[in-house]
């Protein structure tokens, strides 16, 4: 992979995560930021050790390892020669990037699923499945990395260059590895995307905002096409499919990061472009979880355009709310199909009419002014 191309992806998959918690600390202050908040940091410092792991593999061991020779050049190349010493550098590095690419591809996956957790909380059916779905990603991960450490033994014929160590032992192109990661990676992948799209659509948004969540949520099949690619290489070319493989490993990661961040940042994205954007879409962020004369409404969220925050708590009772997953800055935090579920926090944001209302709920999920003689009934939380 081009130099270039190398850290261009880098810059950018540090900016949308930049962008990403700039998004979070507007919606929600920064003490309320979450595990998945965190924990995506974790993984961009992963992610600088990957591309700096994958610029060394280009400049100073040209893309070489101990795969793609034949026995005749094993026992011609001297240990002497400087080609010898580029494809033991080489090999280390194929399996520092194994391991680095592993770490990086699970810790997204799992902030995927606590910004699940987040979604769903109060949702006993589908948080289930999402502490399924972080069971499978520790395990998997687990298998992974045990996969890539006790495959070879012993573990410095990973960088033996004669006699021929084997498929096994030849970290760019091993396809124990390359199985195993392919398989495990494509199906926690999977599991993830269908956690929260079923949901989606049976929610009462409008059809083209299913769409528009559905396709933000599902941006994670990209991740499975870069590493479908990037075993096909391997396995069709195992002279230069290494260093193609580690290639499209690095395209594979940058997208991870640009899909775990995205549906943070879509909200931040739709206030800025709202002034382009259709009537109908462009000014349904003044109306997220707004009644009138209420202010902003947020369940589990915070507000956003640097608003003031007033919280009040509320006795732990079951509610029957009509609503849905929301992409909005006000909040992104709860997906609400008209289950039953316990409201632990409801926020209020103070806009415009800081300090002339309290929003108070109760089991019909009514709203009362303190500063005004209203009352509605019945409200319900619509979603854009």
């Amino acid at each position: 992979m081009a130099t270039v191309e190398l850290w261009t992806l880098y810059a950018f998959g540090v900016s949308f995560t930049i962008l990403r918690t700039y998004a979070r600390i507007s919606a929600v202050g920064f003490r309320e930021l979450q595990v998945d908040d965190y924990l995506i940091w974790v993984a961009v410092l992963i992610y600088t050790a990957q591309c700096s792991l994958g610029y060394n593999l280009g400049v100073v061991a040209h893309g070489l390892a101990n795969n793609g020779m034949t026995p005749d050049v094993r026992s011609a190349l001297s240990q002497d020669d400087p080609e010898y010493a580029m494809r033991v550098i080489g090999s280390k590095i194929q399996v520092a990037g194994w391991t680095t690419a592993a770490c990086l591809l699970w810790s997204l996956k799992l902030c995927v699923a606590f910004f699940y957790l987040r979604l769903t909380s109060g949702l006993q059916k589908y948080t289930t499945r999402i502490y399924i779905a972080l069971s499978s990603i520790i395990i998997t991960f687990i298998v992974i990395i045990f996969t890539i450490y006790l495959s070879c033994r012993p573990f410095n014929h990973y960088w033996q260059i004669s006699p021929d160590p084997g498929n096994v032992c030849q970290a760019a192109v091993s396809k124990p590895i390359i199985w195993v990661t392919f398989v495990f990676n494509v199906s926690t992948d999977v599991y993830l995307l269908l956690i929260p799209i079923p949901m989606l659509w049976k929610s009462s948004l409008k059809q083209y905002k299913k769409v528009a969540a559905t396709l933000v949520l599902s941006a994670g099949m990209l991740v499975i096409v870069c590493a479908t690619l990037k075993s096909i290489y391997v396995i069709v070319d195992p002279v230069h499919g290494g260093e193609l493989a580690a290639s499209w490993g690095t395209r594979e990661t940058f997208v991870a990061i640009v899909t775990t961040n995205l549906p943070m940042i879509f909200p931040l994205l739709k206030n800025w472009l709202a002034p382009f954007l259709p009537s109908t879409m462009g000014s349904s962020n003044a109306k997220a979880y707004k009644s009138p004369g209420s202010g902003f409404v947020t369940i589990g969220g915070g507000t956003g355009g640097g608003a003031s925050k007033q919280t009040r708590s509320v006795p732990h009772s079951t509610h029957h709310i009509s609503g849905s997953l929301t992409f909005d800055n006000e909040s992104e935090e709860h997906i609400v199909r008209g289950e039953d579920m316990k409201m632990h926090h409801l926020q209020g944001a103070a806009g415009q009419q800081q300090g002339k209302n309290v929003i108070v709920v109760s089991n019909q999920v009514s709203v009362t002014s303190e500063d005004r003689d209203c009352a509605r009934s019945n409200e319900s939380f619509q979603v854009v």
